[in-house]
């Protein structure tokens, strides 16, 4: 796989592929898993142009779904750092705004011995999660995120893109920029 990845990379920057296309072909070699490496990129390309065909156009994050051990907790964690507001609160789930960006749902772990469905156990894991936020100062945003005591580790800057990392109370690697990194 990694040298499967590394060839895509070389024709990106060979001008072969666009950012699209690299970005594509990498996300469907993530989900063909470990046999991709017998796949050629064009191949690839090719099902990423189709893909690309859809007959919609995303136009917004409706919202991301986390398995926590106390969604009173993690819920009230979000709203105080990141500012997005409390929509509705259940038993077992808390549903919060992002702004106008979409929604985040934190969710108690699922009991896996009331699982249904003849589908394989999800193993699948989230590796982190990044915002942009507005008004950005790296300073501020560091002093902020360390009065806070969550020891923010600072992120490789690249043409402009600077951030932080966090842990949530879960443990989930959160990620706080000044700008996406897609363009």
């Amino acid at each position: 796989m990694e040298g499967f990845i590394s060839k895509l990379v070389a024709d990106f920057e060979q001008g072969n592929m666009t950012r699209r296309q690299l970005v594509q072909s990498m996300a469907l070699a993530v989900v063909a898993g470990p046999g991709i490496a017998a796949a050629t990129p064009g191949r690839l390309q090719a099902a990423a142009t189709l893909s690309a065909a859809a007959p919609w156009k995303t136009v917004h994050l409706d919202h991301i779904s986390y398995a926590v051990t106390n969604h009173v907790r993690s819920s009230a964690w979000y709203a105080d750092l990141m500012g997005w507001t409390i929509k509705n609160q259940a038993d077992n789930q808390t549903t919060l705004a992002i702004g106008d960006v979409g929604e985040i749902i934190i969710r108690n772990s699922r009991d896996p011995a009331t699982a249904t469905g003849d589908g394989p156990q999800v193993t699948g894991l989230v590796n982190h999660i990044s915002f942009g936020i507005d008004d950005w100062d790296k300073d501020s945003v560091k002093a902020e995120l360390t009065r806070r005591g969550l020891a923010p580790r600072d992120d490789f800057q690249d043409g402009g893109f600077e951030s932080y990392h966090v842990k949530d109370p879960d443990g989930w690697d959160l990620q706080i920029s000044n700008q996406t990194m897609v363009s």
